[in-house]
């Protein structure tokens, strides 16, 4: 069954219920409140007969009936009464609306207590039907009980009276039910437009797949109210905060937990926000902040996503080797197939000497850069760089030249290879890019020299090419700065910058005598004693 048709049948059930329960209650009150007033006023009207000065004489009368009667009925005209009838202690009548009856003795059985001086309601069937009456004694003269009155309405008319009552009960009840079902059907569909339409079981599977969904995105993710106040976190979130992962923040106010947050600045002004920085205890972060509305557009709550720097750093390192490695393999590619056109072409023209003295010399020349390679920088992922980008400088027709004496075989355990290699790849491709930008340039010509010799680990790269202004040197690392044309520039050098960072190094640049730059950078060997002293 839907909901929207549960929601009808609960409401209207519960609302039936609950009317046609005070309806009941009501039409028992009303019944039992007329029946009481009817009672009261039958029996103070007997009361109030009782002690009338010319009823009280008329039983000392030879004829009680003929000034008793006419008192009566014009009595019971007035107060509209089905009856009064005065009798004596013996109960013998002396009024009655039927004048054929007085005289004989009063039906009901119920003058006992009256008889004993006490004033009663009474209900009994009389000699007109089931009545409803109030009966008073007369007392004499000398205090004695001398006769009875009994004023009576009759049940049935009380019955047309409180059947009245009912009927209007029920039109009221019928009224309110259907607006109670008009109200019911507005109701579910307003619930149902709320959730969007969706059963509970739905909105339960939704849920489950949410919690899911949220703890194995690899983000840290924090919604806020309208107010400020985290109404969802997931783990990760805790875990970048630095607090338990069993801990729950949901309810406190945002700025307690991250107080240079921008989120109400979001929910203040509906804009998303998208690839900020900031730092969350010592975590630099890139955070996306998006409004939450609701279906009429209102901004209620905003929701913020954010993620450790170091990872997005780390993914975009491993993304820049695999470009890298490409890149050495296609330009290794091109060269060797050029070379090996040369000689198809010497064997062709039977320049056999010459065929074998290309290949001799530039067997010689892989061979000793690499064995000068394996045996000076021993480390195979900085090894197979520098061969990558000797293959491209090939391709490139520009000369990469690895000083002599450089030497990179002390580099402790705790020195990140990721990090030197974004430092000394980004180098070389930024002065690659400024050699080919000078136009023209002969001699095109790129030089590393690495060394591990004393405290510090040092790399210098030197180019010939455009240089760097002046004016640009306190801008060279701003990301997205560069001295090139095109698009996606100005992002190696603000990578190398991060990178020196992180292994607590420095890196600085001045002009190349013979016209470029030359960068150096500098990295403790003793990264855990940098660490303590941070």
């Amino acid at each position: 069954m839907r909901l929207q048709t549960k929601l009808i049948l609960i409401i209207c059930s519960l609302l039936s219920l609950v009317i046609v329960s005070l309806g009941g209650i009501f039409y028992y009150v009303t019944t039992s409140v007329l029946e009481d007033q009817i009672g009261t006023r039958a029996l103070k009207v007997a009361e109030t007969m009782a002690i009338m000065p010319e009823i009280r004489q008329a039983f000392d009368d030879p004829n009680p009936s003929a000034i008793i009667q006419p008192i009566a009925e014009h009595i019971r005209e007035k107060i509209d009464a089905e009856y009064i009838v005065v009798g004596n202690k013996e109960g013998i009548r002396y009024s009655h609306p039927i004048p054929d009856r007085i005289g004989k003795e009063m039906v009901g059985g119920d003058n006992g207590p009256v008889l004993e001086g006490q004033s009663i309601i009474s209900r009994a069937v009389g000699s007109m039907g089931p009545s409803l009456r109030g009966k008073a004694p007369v007392f004499g003269s000398n205090g004695e009980v001398v006769g009875i009155i009994s004023v009576g309405f009759l049940l049935e008319d009380i019955n047309q009276i409180t059947d009245s009552y009912q009927s209007n009960i029920e039109w009221i009840t019928l009224i309110v039910l259907a607006v109670g079902l008009v109200g019911a059907v507005l109701i579910a569909r307003n619930v149902r437009r709320s959730i969007h339409g969706l059963e509970p079981e739905e909105i339960g599977a939704l849920y489950t797949e949410k919690q899911a969904i949220l703890e194995s995105i690899r983000e840290g993710i924090i919604a806020v109210s309208r107010k400020g106040t985290i109404t969802m976190a997931n783990r990760y979130a805790l875990q970048l905060l630095g607090l338990p992962e069993h801990e729950s923040i949901t309810g406190r106010h945002i700025e307690e937990v991250i107080p240079n947050t921008r989120l109400l600045e979001v929910v203040r002004t509906g804009k998303a926000e998208f690839d900020h920085e900031m730092l969350i205890g010592d975590h630099e972060v890139i955070v996306n902040r998006v409004p939450i509305t609701d279906m009429n557009t209102q901004v209620t709550g905003a929701v913020s996503s954010f993620r450790n720097k170091s990872e997005l750093f780390r993914l975009a390192e491993e993304l820049s080797q695999v470009k890298r490695f490409a890149d050495a393999l296609r330009a290794q590619t091109h060269e060797f197939s050029n070379k090996l056109y040369v000689i198809s072409g010497l064997i062709q023209l039977e320049s056999y000497q010459e065929a074998v003295e290309l290949i001799s010399r530039e067997a010689d020349v892989h061979q000793n850069f690499v064995q000068f390679i394996m045996r000076e920088i021993p480390d195979p992922m900085l090894g197979g760089l520098l061969i990558g980008k000797y293959n491209h400088a090939q391709e490139l027709k520009l000369q990469f030249e690895i000083d002599p004496e450089s030497s990179f075989r002390d580099i402790p355990e705790q020195v990140d290879r990721n990090l030197l290699i974004t430092i000394i790849g980004n180098l070389i491709d930024n002065a690659m890019d400024a050699v080919l930008a000078c136009d023209p340039a002969p001699d095109r010509h790129v030089k590393l020299f690495l060394t591990d010799l004393g405290e510090d680990l040092i790399i210098e790269c030197e180019d010939n090419g455009i240089g760097i202004p002046d004016e640009a040197g306190s801008v060279v690392f701003t990301k997205g700065f560069s001295t090139k044309e095109g698009e996606h520039r100005g992002i190696g050098l603000s990578l190398v910058q991060h990178a020196v960072g992180k292994l607590n190094g420095y890196i600085t640049f001045h002009k190349n005598p013979s016209g470029g730059t030359i960068f150096t950078v500098a990295i403790p060997k003793n990264q855990h004693h940098m660490e303590k002293e941070q």
